[in-house]
């Protein structure tokens, strides 16, 4: 930097913002899709971000996890939208329903995307769905 240049402020000393956690991407995933009928999919991408949350360890008997399983599994027998359980109804408040929270990672970005893949007849996880937030969530915590 030349003499007569002032110095550039640093923008990390007025905003450093924290990582995005896993439980703000559930919260999240609550808002962007919250309307749509749980499936089996979307639970296994809720127990997988349960578990990278509590950092592997098997999630707590009743998390979110197996609330999710339970809502995809009355889901799968109830015979119109207007009964099922959505999205929103289990993921509302994730953050404070986890035992645990932990920043997102590109792995847990991985294994929550290949958890819900494995449960979807399509190929592409659900637009705005867990797996699809897990992902924009690592890509902005890999930039801060």
């Amino acid at each position: 930097m030349s003499q007569g240049q002032p110095p550039k402020p640093h923008m990390d000393k007025y905003f450093d913002p924290e990582p995005i956690t896993i439980g703000e991407v559930l919260e999240t995933a609550a808002v962007s899709v919250g309307d749509a009928p749980i499936e089996s999919s979307d639970a296994d991408a809720i127990q997988a971000a349960e578990r990278r949350a509590s950092c592997g360890d098997e999630g707590e008997s009743g998390g979110l996890g197996d609330t999710a399983q339970a809502a995809a599994s009355f889901n799968a027998t109830a015979a119109q939208n207007v009964h099922k359980i959505n999205i929103s109804d289990v993921l509302t408040n994730a953050a404070s329903k986890l035992p645990h929270d932990k920043a997102v990672t590109c792995e847990d970005a991985e294994a929550v995307k290949g958890a819900e893949l494995r449960g979807r007849l399509e190929t592409v996880v659900r637009p705005g769905g867990v797996a699809d937030t897990m992902s924009k969530a690592a890509e902005v915590n890999l930039q801060d």
